[in-house]
């Protein structure tokens, strides 16, 4: 019994060194074992414990790795931003895990919570939008694509014959398609929830085989409809364009040469094909410095990634959805004043303004996926102002003009 009794107890011990040998990250995962693919409907919990992990567990969801490269694209400290807000209040009620803003291509707030760190990864949700219509057009650039005037079935066989014939490019990137799409994240029944629930086909694509199911609700290029599976299908075309898989093109054109810090990662459907509408893995940092690299004119080594006059056009109003001085462009959200962001559920953001030269990256865990039960988005978009306010004030201190 005395030699059970020490086995048990050194068991105890070794458990005890595992469970602390793991760190924080997994802890917190086992803790609240989010289970399942349907992260939509995870509790609060098993978010704050999943979104910095997804591409960590394979038994959930696979993923593509993001390569990136030798030189690192330096991130200097600036001049501390000075705000008028209490910062610890806000990370805490909207619940940002990070926060990088950079102004002038230089550091000047970088804060972190919710036991999030430097060189973590979180999810990214539909700001992966504006990185794959980016690779559109990229993807032009090299002669892949021939124009955004193509009808879509040019490049997706899967979708001759269905309710996408006669639909451009362009009507998928400003989802105006006209097809009808239920966005509904808290409807397990809706299209949001269902797309990566499709039986996949050999040698098909599981989305195009699902959106080549649905019906038209308007004429193309009508109406504003705001549709991930539109931006999943952009991706499928990207890739059989270009004969490359999205996160490997996205490491060539954009990760490796601009000199992200780290690898990201890219969460595939059911398929094996990166869910182009959501889900990249990246730091803070790296995100930062995604928006800085489209903010520099989509440049690397003083040589253009993108067509002329490209981001002119994806980052300006394309189409109206009702809310005055907003807009949408190539699958990035617009304002009047000529800032733009990209834009993930749950609080996930890269918002460039370039008459500021400034960029802001935050993650976070909202308690709802829009940020409208506990008032979430609408703190955020007064923090971006609140910045706005205090470079506008720096630059009149500092003798410089103001538009």
């Amino acid at each position: 019994m005395r030699r059970l009794g020490i086995g048990i107890a050194a068991l105890g011990v070794a458990g005890a060194i595992g469970w602390g040998l793991i760190g924080p990250d997994w802890r917190a995962f086992l803790g609240h074992q989010p289970y399942g693919r349907d992260i939509l409907f995870w509790n609060l919990d098993k978010r704050d414990a999943g979104f910095r992990m997804l591409d960590r567990v394979p038994f959930i969801i696979t993923s593509r790795p993001v390569d990136s490269g030798d030189d690192v694209h330096p991130l200097p400290e600036g001049t501390p931003l000075v705000l008028d807000m209490d910062m610890d209040a806000y990370l805490a009620a909207n619940r940002t895990a990070g926060l990088v803003l950079l102004h002038d291509g230089k550091v000047r707030l970088e804060r972190y919570s919710l036991h999030f760190r430097t060189d973590g990864r979180w999810t990214s949700f539909s700001v992966a939008k504006s990185l794959t219509s980016t690779l559109v057009g990229a993807a032009i650039a090299d002669g892949a694509i021939k124009s955004i005037d193509d009808p879509v079935p040019d490049y997706i066989e899967e979708l001759r014959g269905s309710a996408y014939a006669g639909v451009t490019v362009a009507q998928l990137l400003t989802m105006t398609s006209g097809i009808a799409w239920n966005e509904d994240y808290d409807d397990p029944e809706s299209d949001v929830a269902r797309f990566d629930t499709q039986v996949v086909e050999s040698g098909k694509s599981a989305v195009a085989t699902y959106m080549a199911t649905l019906a038209r609700a308007h004429p193309p290029g009508e109406v504003w409809h705001y549709s991930t599976g539109e931006t999943n299908l952009i991706g499928v075309l990207v890739s059989r364009a270009t004969g490359k898989q999205l996160a490997d093109y996205l490491s060539e054109k954009v990760w490796r040469p601009y000199g992200m810090q780290q690898d990201a990662s890219w969460l595939l459907g059911t398929d094996g094909h990166e869910i182009s509408g959501c889900c990249i893995q990246a730091s803070v940092r790296d995100f930062a410095r995604f928006g800085q690299f489209i903010l520099d004119g989509g440049m690397v080594g003083g040589e253009p990634v993108l067509p002329t006059g490209w981001l002119d056009t994806a980052t300006r109003k394309q189409v109206e959805y009702g809310t005055p001085g907003e807009g949408y462009g190539y699958q990035w959200w617009t304002w009047d004043d000529g800032s733009f962001q990209g834009d993930g559920i749950f609080g996930q953001g890269i918002f460039i303004d370039p008459a500021r030269n400034l960029v802001i990256a935050s993650n976070s865990s909202w308690t709802s996926a829009l940020g409208d039960k506990d008032g979430e988005f609408d703190a955020r978009r007064e923090f971006y102002k609140t910045v706005q306010r205090a470079i506008d004030a720096e630059t009149v201190a500092a003798g410089g003009a103001q538009d």
